[in-house]
């Protein structure tokens, strides 16, 4: 388990909790380096999240005789996703070897939750740490397609979890696409500042 801090509100720069050193011949990856532009390119993938609760939700009513979900907790629901978060960077974080530090908290100037450290690592565990936290939707919205149309106020609940859970990770997503596209088998991916960074 790595060192996890929790820093609480964060108002200043998220570069500073990335600052780390990179070996000659580091290449940065093609992202922006600002968190705005990076949430509006990212908005494809949260398209796909979308697209996946939509059709769920077709789905799951064409298939019972009654509505199989109380809007009301499916409000709860995505109160909850919301809360559950916190939870989505921790499991970004838990990823990371136990010699790493990642710093936890919450960014106002874009609505977000975010996990931060420059420990570098190698491209699959990159990966994996990127994807970890969509368990968060996929577990949810798999358990309001298969559970019975009578359980309304758990599939009410499971429904509104995966509505966050879902489109959450959007950002997630793009690093991973930009990652597969754009660096080697075996590379190693590091963060410095607001910048991604990989190497042999």
């Amino acid at each position: 388990m790595p060192h996890i801090k929790w820093l609480g509100i964060i108002k200043d720069d998220l570069g500073r909790y990335q600052k780390g050193n990179l070996p000659d011949g580091a290449i940065k990856v093609d992202m922006p380096d600002d968190m705005n532009v990076l949430m509006v390119k990212s908005i494809p993938f949260q398209v796909i999240g979308i697209v996946i609760i939509t059709v769920s939700v077709y789905i799951k009513v064409m298939l019972n005789e009654q509505f199989p979900f109380e809007l009301f907790f499916t409000v709860i629901g995505f109160a909850l996703g919301f809360l559950a978060l916190i939870l989505h960077e921790i499991l970004h974080a838990i990823v990371f070897p136990k010699e790493a530090t990642v710093y936890v908290g919450i960014y106002p100037k874009c609505f977000a939750a975010v996990a931060l450290s420059a420990y570098p690592l190698r491209r699959s565990r990159f990966i994996a740490m990127s994807l970890l936290p969509m368990i968060l939707g996929v577990i949810p919205i798999t358990l309001f397609l298969v559970l019975p149309d009578e359980m309304k106020t758990i599939n009410g609940l499971m429904l509104g979890m995966s509505m966050i859970g879902l489109t959450s990770p959007s950002v997630d997503l793009y690093n991973v696409y930009k990652v597969l596209m754009e660096t080697p088998k075996g590379s190693t991916l590091q963060f410095n500042g607001d910048e991604l960074y990989f190497y042999k």
